[in-house]
């Protein structure tokens, strides 16, 4: 990534519903829409949840159904096999594959056999404090949600990152609903994190829409990640709230306006500006002719826009000198 240049992370998560070649085209649609990475979770059903937890309310809403969180999640699952060929094709397209490990045979998994750049933490480990060392031990750079947390849960998660090992932690204020509603958003918590922490911060983004991040990126995100889908309808936990190509692209074409409208925050006239300026500039003329050794003052000069003479901003230099020379109604004067 170039310096500067917001990270855009695709969030295919569980959007192939448990099937590779919607996997695959996923990772082909991130790739046209623009996308920097796309990103899926990895898991080991068994290792993640016990079989008696009910599904979130809008997985319920989204679903339709009221199965159990394992029995929906086991038929989400991919295989490690299907991730070793879901990283090759990335890499074949030119696009960064990411994924987040949701327990610890899957985190060595990516990192040991997949060679992930970096490790993305999900709001659902905030204060998992084993798994956030052991993430830590990897010394990977570290992108972690901060869904469901209040600051002290940040600062617990990641002190227990930096006693692991980590060293590079970017955090992204989240909000956990899908679709989260605008007036949940709370888009200033981004800043207070960066505040707080002193690291860098990021947008991970539920609202339906491309507005919410756009917004994220003018107050400093690093990192936008936001779910993405081939198809709104199709049946899943996260389809409703995710994204599709055509609003995605047009969502990186806002982020990348804004990117290019943002600068470097030093304030002076740009280039084009210093050629207007010429001609626009307001500066000290000769209201009247004016003749040598005649003392300036508010009766013989004046200021109008001209290429010559002093600027505006020396007039009070100006007033009480004595004319050098004869100078003509409308000619700039000089000292």
């Amino acid at each position: 990534m170039d310096k500067g240049k917001c990270l855009v992370i695709a969030e295919a998560g569980v959007n192939h519903n448990g099937r590779l070649d919607i996997a695959l085209d996923l990772c082909d649609a991130a790739k046209l829409a623009g996308a920097d990475v796309v990103k899926f979770q990895t898991w080991k059903t068994e290792n993640l949840i016990t079989k008696s937890v009910g599904q979130a309310e809008y997985q319920k809403n989204n679903t339709g159904s009221e199965e159990s969180q394992f029995d929906m999640l086991k038929k989400l699952e991919l295989s490690y096999d299907d991730f070793r060929k879901i990283k090759k094709h990335c890499d074949d397209i030119g696009i960064i594959f990411a994924s987040t490990a949701d327990e610890f045979e899957s985190l060595d998994f990516l990192v040991n056999d997949i060679g992930i750049p970096f490790i993305k933490v999900g709001s659902g480990d905030i204060c998992n404090i084993p798994f956030l060392e052991y993430i830590g031990s990897k010394h990977l750079p570290v992108i972690m949600s901060t869904g469901m947390s209040s600051l002290n849960d940040v600062d617990i998660s990641i002190n227990s990152l930096k006693k692991g090992g980590a060293e590079n932690i970017t955090l992204l204020h989240c909000t956990t609903n899908y679709p989260c509603p605008y007036d949940d958003v709370n888009l200033k918590a981004m800043i207070t994190l960066k505040d707080t922490f002193g690291l860098p911060v990021g947008y991970s983004d539920h609202t339906i829409g491309r507005d919410v991040a756009i917004a994220a990126v003018t107050l400093g995100a690093t990192v936008i990640e936001k779910h993405f889908t081939l198809d709104c309808k199709m049946k899943g936990p996260d389809h409703l709230a995710s994204t599709e190509p055509k609003d995605f692209t047009d969502m990186i074409k806002g982020i990348r306006i804004i990117e290019s409208c943002l600068g470097n925050g030093i304030k002076i006239p740009t280039q084009k500006e210093k050629f207007i300026s010429e001609v626009v500039t307001k500066r000290i003329v000769a209201k009247r002719n004016i003749s040598i050794g005649e003392t300036f003052n508010e009766q013989n000069i004046c200021i109008k826009r001209n290429n010559i003479g002093e600027k505006a901003s020396l007039w009070e230099v100006v007033i009480g000198k004595k004319a050098l020379r004869e100078y003509d109604a409308d000619e700039g004067i000089e000292i």
